[in-house]
């Protein structure tokens, strides 16, 4: 069994609750249908937010509304670069899985400048 990240990105309309949490959810669930993952396939999950987004806690919507109860995660800010895309969530999705998988890569929203 090998182990690979998937990276994602979204961008977050404001610095709240409601929009941290539906930006998560809205970012996970692509990156979940998009790679074909199932629960159990996940080792951890990795979130930074810039340090304007500080409303919330991204991790707290997997758990509630992905119920994942029993997966690893973490957040935390990512590194202040002058000019970077500012209200952006990043997540690094790490599963177990075959040699052969391919992980697609999903940027949303304003993200998409992340990746050409």
């Amino acid at each position: 069994m090998f182990t690979k990240g998937i990276r994602g990105a979204i961008t977050v309309d404001e610095n709240t609750s409601e929009a941290i949490g539906s930006a998560t959810i809205k970012l996970l669930k692509e990156m979940i249908n998009q790679n074909h993952i199932e629960l159990d396939s996940i080792s951890h999950v990795i979130f930074t937010l810039t340090n304007d987004l500080n409303a919330d806690f991204p991790a707290k919507y997997a758990r509630i509304n992905l119920k994942w109860k029993d997966v690893p995660m973490m957040c935390f800010h990512e590194l202040d670069v002058p000019g970077s895309l500012p209200k952006c969530l990043r997540v690094m999705l790490v599963i177990n899985c075959s040699e052969n998988f391919i992980p697609e890569f999903v940027y949303l929203g304003g993200a998409k400048a992340l990746r050409k």
